[in-house]
């Protein structure tokens, strides 16, 4: 079963933008860079797979950690799947995560992003530490400066636009939980997949 959203979140007003999904995303990327498409492999190939994941999802991190390198190896980097990252936080301190993970250069969210979902055990759930210290620790080595790492968690505008974003998965694809994966925009699995499940869905649309 795929983690639900957490109340802790919901501070945001729903934003129910049906039909116009993907003209909005673009008009926003357009005004902030930070929330244009962050995404692995060649988007001509012939599926897009679309994740909504949370950094405070334990499903999430045991597919990142399990299933994603063999995806990544045997069907992105083989030109047949395009792979979308979609923010779906489940509470604020993935929500803090995702924020961050936004603001550094594109060619560093994968690797950032990856890195979180195998370590969240050290800076998410260990109630020794303060997260948000050890959010700016990991920040630090994926190369951004403390200030910056300051500004962008102050930051309201970017914090409302990745609310925006989850708000819209709910309202346009009625996604509750993470993961959740969408094939070609078209069919969609609510729940953490193996491999040969997902190898599966991606030959049924090839």
């Amino acid at each position: 079963m795929p983690l639900t959203r957490r109340t802790l979140i919901g501070t945001a007003t729903p934003a129910l933008l049906l039909g116009s999904g993907l003209s909005v995303r673009a008009a926003r990327a357009a005004v902030d860079p930070r929330m244009s498409i962050r995404a692995a492999g060649n988007p001509a190939a012939k599926v897009h797979v679309e994740e909504w994941f949370s950094l405070t999802c334990t499903h999430c991190a045991r597919f990142a950690s399990e299933v994603f390198p063999e995806v990544r190896s045997k069907l992105i980097d083989t030109g047949k799947v395009y792979y979308i990252f979609r923010d779906f936080p489940l509470d604020q301190i993935a929500l803090a995560a995702a924020m961050i993970a936004r603001t550094l250069p594109p060619e560093r969210y994968e690797p950032f992003v990856l890195s979180l979902l195998a370590s969240q055990d050290r800076w998410a759930f260990n109630r020794e530490v303060n997260p948000q210290d050890e959010l700016q620790k990991m920040a630090a080595l994926a190369g951004m400066p403390a200030d910056l790492f300051q500004r962008t968690l102050a930051d309201d505008t970017l914090r409302q636009a990745i609310m925006d974003e989850e708000n819209r998965a709910q309202a346009q694809y009625k996604i509750e939980g993470t993961p959740t994966f969408r094939f070609n925009d078209k069919e969609q699995v609510g729940q953490e997949m193996n491999y040969e499940d997902f190898a599966k869905k991606v030959a049924s649309l090839s």
